[in-house]
């Protein structure tokens, strides 16, 4: 099943806020959880950054699409298992990497 990308310029800046919303979350419920960590997953700053480049470039009116996975894809798939909204980011790099839906080709 393919993914589904967002459909207009405005779902797809949704998205990655909702993503960046959704990363602070996990960090805050993994620093509440510190009791029974050592320390926060080696995964979690390099995600949270990458996510928030994708935001503030999409803020600062400088993002561009483009054919490739966006940089901390890799990353986040390696580590699915622990973050809860994978789907969401991988809904963000189909659009980054295949435009906007707006046809509605992906239905």
């Amino acid at each position: 099943m393919a993914v589904r990308r967002a459909r207009s310029a405005q779902e797809y800046g949704e998205m990655v806020k909702q993503a960046v919303f959704e990363i602070a979350d996990l960090r805050d419920c993994l620093e509440y959880e510190m009791e029974d960590l050592q320390r926060l997953p080696d995964f979690l700053d390099p995600l949270q950054e990458g996510i928030q480049q994708v935001y503030d470039a999409m803020c600062a009116g400088s993002y561009h699409f483009g054919r490739e996975d966006l940089a901390f894809m890799d990353l986040a798939l390696e580590h699915a298992d622990d973050i809860p909204f994978l789907f969401l980011l991988k809904r963000i790099n189909e659009t980054h990497r295949r435009g906007i839906d707006v046809d509605g080709e992906d239905e």
